[in-house]
């Protein structure tokens, strides 16, 4: 198995990662392969599918022109100061250049214990590597900025969780896996020659065009509000966004307690660590203005007078609730169809989104049936809709034609649900992975119809309702 590995980030000085090899595993067996994101990476298929290719997605085998290690970093979990973290069960095999140019981190998620474990056994199970692989490849379908699954092999062994649990590693891709945390670890250390050195590599590979460390913050600042915006839009709950879980690029990463939302409410945590609600949905936009505090703050010992550049950052800090706020509304606006803007529109989403929480409203499907005439259906009282829907009308009155075609290109029809990703996983269990893959193709077209899979649109009944989500340690 060749690939022609490149390793900036394994050029970066010594301390930035320990060099480490995977674990090798018992009997290797492949699960899944993504052969369009295998494409994308320029990759040869047949070579991923044979005996070789399987050992290097296990760990077994690493290619000649691999430098595998594992990452150090820091970080805040909720809330609290964690000063060495790090890939505690993952592995960088080095980087690919895609077919667009672009660098392209390959690594082995659940390849064994590094230095950075915690006392954990550095495995995965299962299910976590089943739900990162369809919720990740489901947000790239669904255009929104995140890492990436190529592969899912079985390990052979056993892992210890709540239970005995097959184990099993993920193939994961992403522009890099440089994290807020990342930033953290070496300001923390009074280490200015290595927050220098990790400067100069962020902006050489994701802010080309930035000008320094201030510029740098001010970039991340705005890739982070759009892309929170692009959760909400989505009813998207992350879960655990801690500081070590918050890509400067930003990118989603790290897919643990993770989860899309069914009925809408506002505040719904579905994490089994998060207690106080910290993460809920509403939550997010206030959480990464939090976590860009920090990265400001880690930047500071190199943005020269220490003074001028607090007053600097804060006033980049500051912007990022507005930013998010024009971003949120744009996203929204299109989810109603509305191309042009007018001073109520916030108004007429606010009091729809209440009428949706009042009344139980699903909010994938509330969204998607605008473009039909079932919206009123998702309500428990469908007279609050048509209170709604008459001041919508009005509003459209001033939008051109063509309003289902823009609504079925804002709203998708399909999400991965909570439910049929624990059904999938449930089966898989058992050696049936027709479910997953089932889940895995629609979530590819998710803004089609797909009649043949119309019931992977419906809600949960109340049995096979996810009310918690975990994370695989």
């Amino acid at each position: 198995m060749s690939i022609a590995f490149t390793h900036s980030y394994a050029d970066l000085p010594p301390h930035f990662y320990t060099e480490q090899p995977p674990s090798p595993v018992v009997d290797p067996k492949l699960l899944f392969l993504n052969n369009a994101l295998a494409q994308e990476l320029q990759l040869d298929q047949a070579a991923l599918r044979s005996a070789d290719g399987i050992a290097m997605l296990a760990g077994n085998h690493v290619p000649d022109s691999a430098r595998p290690l594992a990452q150090v970093y820091a970080g805040h979990q909720f809330g609290g100061w964690s000063p060495q973290l790090g890939d505690g069960r993952a592995v960088l095999l080095g980087e690919v250049i895609d077919r667009h140019g672009t660098r392209q981190d390959i690594q082995l998620k659940g390849s064994g214990p590094t230095p950075y474990s915690r006392m954990g056994d550095g495995r995965a199970w299962l299910g976590p590597v089943l739900r990162e692989y369809i919720v990740s490849e489901a947000m790239a379908s669904l255009g929104v900025p995140t890492t990436r699954a190529l592969a899912a092999v079985s390990t052979g062994e056993t892992v210890l969780r709540e239970a005995p649990f097959p184990g099993a590693i993920l193939t994961r891709v992403a522009i890099s896996h440089i994290r807020v945390g990342t930033f953290q670890y070496f300001a923390s250390r009074n280490d200015s020659a290595a927050l220098k050195a990790l400067t100069e590599h962020v902006i050489a590979r994701h802010y080309p065009d930035a000008t320094g460390p201030m510029d740098l913050l001010r970039q991340v600042c705005t890739a982070q509000a759009h892309l929170i915006a692009q959760w909400m839009s989505l009813g998207f709950i992350h879960g655990v966004m801690n500081t070590d879980n918050c890509h400067v690029a930003g990118i989603t990463i790290d897919y643990g307690p993770c989860a899309f939302m069914d009925t809408y409410i506002p505040d719904k945590v579905f994490s089994s660590i998060d207690q106080f609600g910290r993460y809920a949905y509403n939550n997010q936009p206030e959480i990464v203005v939090w976590n860009l505090a920090q990265f400001a703050t880690s930047l500071l010992p190199i943005m020269g007078d220490r003074d001028a550049a607090i007053e600097e950052a804060t006033e980049v800090i500051h912007t990022i609730p507005d930013t998010f706020q024009a971003a949120w509304l744009a996203l929204f606006r299109a989810k109603i169809g509305l191309t042009t803007s007018q001073s109520g529109d916030m108004q007429l989403l606010a009091d729809l989104m209440t009428a949706m929480a009042q009344n139980q409203a699903d909010f994938t499907n509330t969204f998607r049936a605008l473009s039909g005439d079932k919206a009123r259906d998702a309500f428990t009282d469908p007279a609050a809709f048509d209170t709604w829907e008459t001041n919508w009308r009005a509003r459209l009155a001033s939008e051109p034609d063509g309003l289902a075609e823009r609504l079925t290109k804002a709203n998708p029809a399909f999400i991965p649900r909570n439910h049929r990703i624990e059904q999938a996983i449930q089966a898989a269990l058992t050696g049936d992975l027709a479910p997953a893959q089932r889940l895995i193709d629609t979530l590819t077209r998710p803004f089609e119809d797909q009649p043949d899979a119309a019931d992977l649109r419906r809600p949960p009944t109340d049995e096979e309702a996810v009310r918690q989500t975990f994370c695989g340690t």
